[in-house]
């Protein structure tokens, strides 16, 4: 064995040849700080747009977007409602007379175009993203920075010309720092992009996943400041949690699964022709009427779940806002909105298992819901995204008391994700894509193996990647690759 050899062998299987500095030069670093430093700015400057929307659309009547919509008439939520269905419909028209060849969401960039994603058009869309949702779109916030990092990202990497794993690489981990940045979730944006975008938590992409995301919090504090998004009680653990998510994570799954079916069928009806600009229009009056009565429909669903923290909502609103919480959302994307699915499913999740532990205290005397409220939004969360390790740090991070029920939550959180891949559903972000696009399912398999080939031995482009069968063995030699053909 060459010294060079000896110097980077190693037995451990995360570590393979020269490990965590294979193929990444110093530009590729310089790249992972500036993309860090721009999204947190760009993120907060969405941010800033998203507040001004929301006090423009609402007031300032208090301390959240929640009060502000209580605290206004439900005629005038109608009319906010109705401006903003106007908006969408004019904006699809807008972007229908602009095509793009290039993809306009991070998930079809990474997984069907080799992480290509149109720079103008999704800064548009996340523009507009943010906007609705300050209207009271029923969908998530973090859509906007995740498109702003990974455009950046896909642009960055044309740019420098990087092969197609390491532009993969660093889409992903843009999208995953837009998320940290306005959620304060640094660990979760990291294992978010690593874990549900690129399905891989190899040594060599964590660091560089980790370093964007951490970079991109660290500027987003200067201007969203540093408190977590979610304030909690001192929650205790029960003998009786663990017993609930041993009953209840299987029913979680299931519910993950109608979820993310009613996703899959929303985005396959999308309008088209005259439709873009009425479909709209008679969706987003409808959750205005609906919000006349029920005005916690609106928005991302934050207001949900910090009110049922502190037992707040009754089990009877819960059970009605399961019904309208999911029928809203899937109205607001299947009318063509754009907007982030990760808080609705998160909210959800806490409606249904409010349910649940409602129907639980019953059974099992002195239950506290709101402790099972979070373990099941958890699972249920990581179910619809199959995700479990970056469900449940991202609600970790986002409430920073989780950690006090971690183990009952792990334990739904395992039963949901299995019964949910057990009945073959998709996830929030694949049931988004077009069905015409698994078409190239064949390539997306040679990326990913491509992903591991961060060996300098080993080849960078998924059309070489597919046809590699040998990897280096720890003394420096070449064997055959245990990894089956694709």
């Amino acid at each position: 064995m060459s010294d060079r050899a000896r110097r980077w062998s190693s037995y451990q299987p995360n570590v393979p040849g020269r490990g965590i500095l294979a193929g990444y030069t110093w530009r590729f670093w310089l790249l992972i700080v500036f993309l860090g430093v721009v999204t947190g700015l760009v993120a907060s400057a969405l941010m800033g747009i998203l507040r001004l929307t929301q006090r423009l659309a609402y007031g300032s009547h208090g301390r959240s977007f929640a009060a502000d919509v209580l605290a206004t008439t439900g005629r005038h939520r109608f009319e906010i409602l109705l401006l903003a269905g106007l908006i969408v419909g004019i904006a699809a028209i807008l972007f229908r007379l602009r095509p793009t060849t290039a993809a306009t969401e991070v998930s079809e960039a990474l997984w069907l175009r080799r992480g290509r994603l149109a720079l103008v058009p999704s800064l548009a869309r996340g523009v507009l993203s943010v906007v609705t949702v300050g209207l009271g779109s029923s969908l998530g916030r973090e859509a906007a920075p995740q498109l702003a990092g990974a455009s950046l990202a896909s642009r960055l990497s044309d740019w420098a010309e990087l092969p197609v794993w390491q532009r993969r690489l660093l889409v992903a981990s843009g999208a995953g720092a837009g998320l940290a940045a306005v959620y304060n979730v640094p660990l979760g944006g990291a294992l978010f992009a690593l874990e549900v975008l690129l399905g891989t938590l190899a040594l060599s992409l964590v660091l560089p996943a980790l370093a964007v995301s951490v970079i991109a919090t660290a500027v987003a504090w200067i201007f969203l400041g540093t408190a977590h998004s979610y304030v909690t009680p001192a929650f205790r653990l029960q003998a009786s949690q663990m017993v609930w998510a041993l009953v209840c994570g299987p029913l979680i799954g299931l519910a993950a699964v109608v979820w993310v079916r009613l996703i899959q069928r929303v985005n396959r009806l999308r309008p088209r022709g005259r439709g873009r600009l009425l479909v709209p229009l008679i969706v987003f009056g409808a959750l205005g009427l609906l919000s006349i009565r029920y005005p916690e429909l609106l928005g991302n669903g934050k207001g949900i779940v910090q009110a049922s923290l502190f037992g707040q909502v009754s089990l009877g609103l819960f059970a009605v806002l399961l019904i309208l919480k999911p029928l809203a959302t899937a109205g607001c994307l299947g009318a063509g909105a754009p907007g982030g699915l990760f808080t609705p499913t998160l909210s959800i999740g806490v409606l249904l298992t409010g349910v649940l532990a409602g129907l639980w205290s019953h059974i099992w005397p002195h239950t506290v819901p709101a402790a099972y409220t979070l373990i099941g939004g958890a699972a249920f969360l990581a179910a619809a995204m199959q995700g479990p390790l970056s469900g449940v740090v991202l609600v970790l991070e986002l409430t920073r008391h989780f950690d006090l029920i971690i183990g009952p939550a792990l334990l739904a959180t395992v039963e949901a994700t299995v019964i949910a891949r057990r009945f073959g559903a998709p996830t929030i972000y694949s049931a988004r894509l077009a069905p015409h696009g698994y078409a190239d399912e064949a390539l997306g398999a040679a990326v990913i193996e491509s992903l591991d080939a961060t060996d300098e031995s080993l080849p960078a482009d998924p059309e070489t990647a597919a046809g590699h069968k040998k990897t280096p063995t720890p003394d420096g030699s070449e064997g055959p690759d245990p990894r089956p053909a694709l």
